[in-house]
């Protein structure tokens, strides 16, 4: 998959991409194991118009384009230890004609976290609604964790190709984005173990309109006083703003109050 033919036909992306969006000034592409379409693209792009940049977006847990680029050749001792939540942009599957093409037209290869990934694919979720693997966030994912900052203010277009997601795979991404978001968080207090005491915590999260996911009680393995239980509670808000609202009211009420770190 590194012949002429094959990177000409994924270069008519980069050709619907310019005559769908005019006035173009980058468009960002998912890179990685599988530049294929990075290449063949930006061979189109550039052709068509030189003066748009032209950049490829990759994992920073295995940054194996990036090393090829450095050592002239596909590297082949990237291993990937997740390799169901990448896909294809992990492992090595691109040949010499795609690694020179994306060393002599890309204009840039950035990398970056798994984090970013699962909030772009989130976001995508929720403003798109549009259900994307980790190769088709990727590329918003660059924006999202700031690593393109020169692109403020510029029209450009991100390229999402991918949704290669099984439901249970995306059942894992969407609950741990939601907690990386902080719309889903978990917190411990202590109460007196007396009538009415639980009743009034969820009148608490009611009035702040917390969604309870989840709520468990200790009595037995606790450290604070005798007929005291502690209360472990998983809730979800509507955003970092509603979140920190539910946390000063909580902390005002039970100054004790442990957020659980993400």
């Amino acid at each position: 998959e590194d012949s002429a033919v094959y990177l000409s036909g994924l270069g008519t992306v980069g050709l619907e991409v310019y005559e769908q969006v005019p006035k173009l000034d980058a468009v960002i592409f998912p890179a990685g194991g599988h530049c294929g379409l990075l290449a063949g693209s930006a061979a189109t792009l550039k052709y068509l118009n030189p003066h748009i940049s032209v950049i490829g977006v990759e994992s920073e847990s295995f940054p194996v384009l990036q090393h090829s680029l450095k050592a002239g050749h596909p590297a082949e001792d990237q291993a990937c230890n997740n390799h169901h939540f990448y896909g294809d942009v992990s492992g090595v599957c691109f040949g010499s004609n795609s690694l020179q093409l994306t060393g002599k037209l890309v204009d840039k290869v950035v990398a970056v976290r798994e984090e970013d990934i699962l909030i772009s694919m989130l976001r995508l979720l929720e403003y798109e609604r549009a259900t994307v693997d980790a190769e088709g966030a990727i590329g918003l994912a660059a924006l999202v964790a700031g690593k393109l900052p020169e692109l403020k203010g510029k029209r450009v277009a991100v390229v999402i190709c991918s949704g290669n997601l099984e439901l249970h795979l995306l059942q894992q991404c969407i609950a741990r984005a939601l907690t990386l978001d902080n719309t889903v968080c978990r917190f411990s207090l202590v109460i007196s173990d007396c009538p009415g005491d639980m009743s009034k915590l969820l009148e608490i999260l009611a009035r702040e309109e917390a969604r309870v996911l989840d709520i468990k009680q200790e009595r037995t393995f606790v450290t604070s006083e005798l007929f005291t239980v502690e209360v472990i509670c998983t809730v979800e808000t509507r955003d970092k703003i509603h979140t920190a609202q539910l946390r000063n009211a909580l902390l005002e009420r039970y100054p004790t109050t442990t957020w659980t770190q993400r």
